[in-house]
């Protein structure tokens, strides 16, 4: 049985033990969000959305969430911050990582795939940050932009819910952001490993929230 199945099996057998009564027991902790916030897209590319991409997460739905989520930010002020992905040539500059997954190749520079979706794009004065590893955090000047304005909350959307969006997540939290992270907003490839990394980033990391409780956020929070 392969690892996907595995969680699937986990997270649906009627013999397996309550897992959230388990965690609760050493996991049951909350955060609030913070003063300011912003909306952070995390690869919302079309690598995740072109079904011939080998990076397809059959995103459609949760990039609707989006949409309407960079409109409901847009509205209040709430920055909206953009992430993506780039590569030379080579693939140098991805390191490891680039080695890991073949995949990768779709972020080469002036790859179509690495592009932002029409329906989702930065408007005049929305940050854009490019990097090369999972983390929106990681090599990047991001920490930095956000505590210089102020903002203590991220709500983080994009993809993959395993991958990107669980390791900006947990990098938010370790520079001291809150995250909230939107089901809604978020996809994977398959439907384990997302609700196994919803699961988890709740139990140790995150508020996982949906979509109705990110706007109501974000309309607590002063325009910017």
């Amino acid at each position: 049985m392969d690892c996907g199945k595995r969680l699937l099996s986990l997270f649906m057998s009627e013999g397996a033990p309550d897992l959230r009564a388990n965690y609760a027991a050493a996991f049951d902790g909350h955060l609030k969000p913070g003063n300011r916030g912003a909306l952070l897209l995390v690869d919302v590319v079309k690598a995740y959305l072109d079904p011939q991409s080998p990076l397809y997460a059959a995103a459609e739905t949760a990039l609707a969430s989006i949409e309407r989520l960079v409109t409901a930010a847009r509205q209040v002020g709430v920055p909206v911050i953009f992430t993506n992905v780039v590569f030379q040539a080579d693939g140098r500059d991805g390191g490891l990582f680039y080695r890991k997954v073949p995949a990768l190749k779709c972020f080469l520079a002036g790859s179509p795939l690495g592009h932002f979706p029409e329906s989702v794009q930065p408007a005049d004065g929305e940050l854009t940050v490019t990097k090369q590893y999972a983390s929106a955090f990681f090599g990047t000047t991001l920490a930095s932009t956000l505590a210089a304005q102020g903002i203590d909350t991220v709500l983080i959307t994009g993809f993959s819910t395993s991958g990107c969006v669980r390791a900006s997540a947990l990098d938010a939290l370790q520079h001291g952001f809150a995250p909230f992270v939107v089901r809604d907003a978020c996809a994977d490839r398959h439907s384990a490993p997302h609700e196994a990394n919803l699961f988890d980033l709740q139990a140790k990391y995150a508020e996982v929230v949906d979509e109705a409780q990110a706007i109501t956020i974000m309309q607590g929070f002063p325009a910017q």
